[in-house]
């Protein structure tokens, strides 16, 4: 590529949101010339992408498509680094995630029009574009989901019996929540039902961006252009416009490159994409941030908005293991490389797209087993929302949470709850044995964390990043209470053959919380384990201990009016400055109870409609015509 080279608009990142954006643009104006920069590498037909259950392969430590950033050691961990590792590939997260459909509470987006002021944000004004990107082919007629979009919503091509399991142990226990045939519907929560996925059901396939959004137009007649392994280092601002950025070749991909700083002149627009983490930093690099921030690196403020890179947000996640029996399908071969496993695996995927192989990970959620015998409902779930009993439970450290922020929102879920069929961490040495996991994060944690550049130059060097993790007691609270609630579940499933040893509470052996030996499960009907405060004391120890990321980073640009530490506006326009916007999540003003590749497609549609209203291109019906179909 040149040194110089113009663009009608550029793209910072290849992302979920900057891939959608980019598809849709290029779909409705061939002639629109469209230039893409994606730090990571190219993921077209690459069953490691392409293969649902693969995903464990890139959270390697020398993975190529996954960027782990490191947080600062934080007391509240114990002293403990967390690690934040976020998609670096063309698609980001789309590409690499667990593949898992979650959508929001209606509230979360309703929050963001009515608390926010950002018109045109509520769940009435968004409601259109979550249809407009999926084909759901769970059931027909239902009126909150689309059926004419580019990625299609499944329930995958396989049925570990671990979720069936655990879908009886669930509805045995708790007989207080009801059944849904959607638990994605928008409108309620606190119902048990089967869970969706991003997998077509017709070939077994992740329903990621580019291979929906963007590798069918490259195909086609339009100037849409996809630089991989460059990153973006600063947008260029000419008296307070931006006309375009400056990139590097990433050292990663790019070996044997000569350092040199290369230039993209964009004649309309330029578009963050670089996601939570990458996109606050790229504005502070370009003079746009807290004068405090840019003194420490160097860089002379151009526009004042101390709100970059602070309200960062995450899903605070944990996965509490347990040994399973050795009859029980799991995915543990996939994730020891078990080469004839895989051989085996992924003739039945390519054959028929079922299999291992095309679950999204072999994962299964709380729910309630369907009548149909041939769908038991082996993959089902349940966003929790506490009762009275269950608050009694919590404590008195969330109540004021409780009140003032869920009570009137009935739509909110408080937990998301889930049993993996695999080990997850370290793996056992010699490996083998079959495991399960279950686990839950919290949808609205009340902790806040930020993550900020440390140089001008290196777009490389370590963030100075805080992710909040347990800074606030409610947060601790609701783990506590996650942990007992998972393990009642794990120990009632009939392949349930005790705790994994030093992965869990260490409680003392003479507590009737203490596991020990099991050759099985315990009856359905036993009572719940008595927690003394002394075990409630050793199940904070291990929340510290085991609390980590769920890939969810979002808010470090916030959509928020600029005295409230707002970064862009309801048309994601950065302040102070013409012709840039973020789209991304980390444009999110406030969390939402859901895995986030939802709301990253969501916000790409929505900045793609926004840009298009602005340049005078004709957005509806334009994926229909432009080639964008469902990778075969």
């Amino acid at each position: 590529m040149s040194a110089e080279s113009t663009y009608d608009i550029i793209i910072a990142g290849g992302g979920t949101a900057g891939c959608v954006v980019a598809g849709r643009l290029a779909a409705a104006d061939p002639s629109l010339s469209i230039l893409v920069i994606e730090s990571g590498p190219t993921t077209r037909d690459d069953p490691l992408h392409t293969q649902p259950a693969r995903y464990m392969y890139h959270l390697r430590p020398d993975s190529t498509t996954i960027k782990f950033n490191v947080g600062k050691e934080s007391a509240a961990l114990g002293g403990r680094a967390p690690v934040v590792p976020c998609g670096q590939c063309l698609g980001g997260g789309s590409s690499v995630n667990f593949a898992m459909y979650t959508r929001a509470a209606a509230s979360d987006y309703d929050d963001w029009k009515t608390v926010y002021g950002n018109k045109g944000w509520s769940s009435a004004d968004l409601l259109p574009l979550l249809r407009k990107c999926e084909t759901y082919q769970v059931q027909p007629g239902k009126p909150t989901h689309g059926y004419s979009g580019p990625l299609k919503v499944s329930y995958g091509g396989f049925y570990p019996e671990l979720g069936q399991e655990f879908l009886n142990a669930a509805t045995q226990y708790d007989k207080t929540r009801e059944t849904t045939d959607d638990v994605n519907g928008l409108f309620d929560c606190n119902r048990y039902g089967r869970w969706q996925k991003w997998i077509d059901e017709k070939t077994g396939t992740r329903s990621d961006v580019p291979h929906h959004y963007i590798y069918p137009l490259q195909n086609a007649e339009t100037k849409l252009r996809i630089l991989t392994g460059h990153q973006v280092k600063r947008v260029i601002i000419r008296d307070g416009v931006a006309v375009g950025v400056q990139y590097i070749a990433n050292p990663r991909f790019h070996p044997d490159s000569v350092p040199e700083v290369l230039t993209a002149t964009a004649r309309r627009m330029v578009v963050l994409s670089g996601g939570a983490i990458g996109s606050p930093a790229i504005l502070e690099r370009s003079g746009i941030g807290s004068k405090d921030i840019l003194n420490k690196i160097g860089v002379k403020q151009i526009v004042d908005l101390p709100g970059v890179g602070e309200n960062y947000q995450d899903h605070q996640l944990i996965l509490a293991p347990y040994i399973a029996a050795e009859s029980t399908h799991t995915l543990d071969g996939v994730v020891e490389d078990n080469e004839p496993k895989i051989e085996a695996w992924s003739k039945q995927w390519k054959n028929n797209g079922t299999g291992l192989l095309a679950t999204k990970y072999g994962l299964a959620f709380i729910g309630q087993p369907l009548s149909n015998p041939a769908h038991s409902g082996l993959e089902a779930g349940i966003k929790i929302r506490p009762l009275r009993k269950d608050l009694e439970v919590i404590g008195p450290d969330f109540h004021k949470r409780w009140l003032d922020y869920y009570v009137p929102a009935p739509d909110k879920p408080v937990l998301w709850i889930a049993v993996m069929t695999l080990l997850t961490g370290d793996r056992p040495t010699p490996p083998g044995g079959k495991y399960f996991s279950v686990g839950w994060y919290l949808m609205h944690p009340t902790s806040i964390g930020y993550i900020h550049a440390t140089s001008a130059s290196d777009v490389n060097a370590p963030v100075d990043f805080h992710p909040g993790y347990l800074d606030l007691p409610e947060d601790m609270a609701l783990h506590k209470w996650g942990y007992k609630r998972t393990r009642e579940f794990a120990r009632r499933m009939l392949s349930y053959r005790g705790e994994v040893p030093g992965r869990h509470p260490q409680f003392n052996p003479k507590s009737k919380a203490a596991a020990g030996p099991k050759g099985g499960p315990t009856s359905a009907v036993d009572a719940d384990i008595e927690y003394t405060a002394e075990d409630d004391k050793a199940i904070e120890d291990y929340v510290k201990k085991a609390v980590a990321t769920a890939w969810h980073s979002l808010g470090t640009c916030a959509m928020k009016k600029r005295e409230e530490g707002g970064v862009v506006d309801e048309r994601l326009n950065v302040y102070g400055v013409a012709n840039l916007k973020v789209a991304d999540l980390s444009i999110c003003p406030g969390n939402v109870a859901a895995n986030t590749y939802s709301t990253a497609v969501l916000i790409g549609e929505k900045a793609a409609t926004l840009i298009a209203e602005e340049l005078g291109i004709p957005m509806e019906g334009a994926a229909a015509s432009a080639g964008i179909r469902p990778h075969l």
